[in-house]
């Protein structure tokens, strides 16, 4: 990578960081300290962990009333992006419940118990 390449790169990080502390110090003022999916509260200190999650996932859509916002902790931030991810890949994260089991381990337990 050439230098004008990492200056762009750079420079592009710079402005997303820019723009991520705005509405993120925005969110935080409307919306109480709370992770809209777990409900983990947030204080002061471990406050780094609660992110701003873009509902319709376009992080150039801020309006000022924050309804493109909601404050999420980071794992149910990557979740969030985990299912958007597998749906463009045709996975099904969240989408559908436990997968039925195949084995039943007291399948024949009444046989077993005969022959004792």
């Amino acid at each position: 990578m050439n230098a004008k390449e990492q200056d762009i790169i750079l420079k592009a990080r710079r402005q997303a960081e820019e723009r991520a502390k705005g509405y993120r110090e925005q969110a935080l003022k409307l919306y109480p300290w709370v992770c809209g999916r777990c409900a983990r509260e947030f204080n002061h200190s471990n406050l780094r962990e609660l992110t701003v999650h873009h509902r319709d996932h376009d992080h150039d859509n801020n309006p000022s009333d924050g309804s493109n916002w909601e404050l999420l902790c980071l794992y149910c931030h990557d979740y969030e992006h985990q299912k958007l991810t597998e749906a463009a890949y045709g996975g099904s994260a969240g989408t559908t419940g436990p997968a039925e089991a195949k084995y039943n381990p007291f399948a024949d337990l009444k046989a077993k118990m005969q022959r004792k």
